[in-house]
């Protein structure tokens, strides 16, 4: 089994090949670029390396969100279409799980967040049991404080992973304290390798139905809606 994992959900462009033995080849840029323009060069270059052809291919695992609007219907879009194409299982898998399962030494809590601008963060509680990631509390969209106020009623450490902790680590820190603890430089980037190995043996979901993880309407949307609702009213 080949499975290739594609995370275009934020600014890190991650691509990886691997089996169940191993990883076979991995790909990331943390750079503010085109992903629509780079992803499908990155999969056929990585391929390239490593040997594979796409009809080797035994399932696409794609991060599903949250993250960036654009950036997650980019990387969704691909992998649908690549599952569809050469008739293999499409899987989603959480962007921020994704992040989480980086520090698999970590015996705390798990936070991971992106920032979602204006105080807001996409950011969800995890914790490894057995080896296992689990979603403790479930992934939201919500105020950077009212989630250290959360946080604060868990009695373990809780260990922050992400690029955006330097935005958010102010509001942390006064709430709780030294429970506050934060993951190293080269743990702040998803790695696909990580994504690949978190949907390998996950059931495949219905490429035609399958759709990205947003957590909220991006902004014309809401303000489209607010619009419908004062016109109705």
């Amino acid at each position: 089994m080949k499975i290739l994992a594609i995370d275009t959900s934020n600014d890190c462009l991650g691509i990886a090949l691997l089996s169940e033995e191993k990883v076979i080849g991995e790909y990331i840029t943390n750079v503010k670029k085109n992903h629509s323009v780079r992803v499908m060069p990155a999969i056929e270059q990585l391929l390239l390396d490593c040997g594979t052809e796409t009809t080797e291919l035994s399932k696409i695992v794609v991060a599903q969100g949250p993250g960036s609007y654009t950036g997650v219907r980019i990387g969704v879009t691909i992998a649908k279409t690549m599952a569809w194409s050469l008739g293999i299982p499409l899987v989603g898998v959480s962007s921020l799980a994704v992040l989480a399962a980086v520090p698999r030494y970590f015996s705390g809590y798990l936070c991971p967040l992106f920032d979602a601008r204006r105080g807001l963060i996409y950011t969800g509680l995890y914790k490894y049991d057995d080896g296992v990631l689990i979603n403790v509390l479930s992934d939201r969209n919500i105020l950077a404080s009212e989630w250290a106020n959360t946080l604060n009623s868990y009695g373990e450490p809780i260990l922050f992973i992400g690029n955006d902790i330097p935005i958010h680590k102010k509001t942390f820190q006064p709430i709780l304290e030294e429970k506050a603890l934060f993951a190293q430089i080269p743990e702040h980037n998803p790695r696909p390798s990580e994504l690949g190995m978190l949907g390998i043996n996950l059931p495949a979901a219905d490429v035609h139905s399958f759709t990205p993880n947003y957590l909220r309407l991006v902004e014309a949307e809401a303000k489209w809606l607010e619009k419908q609702e004062k016109a109705n009213d």
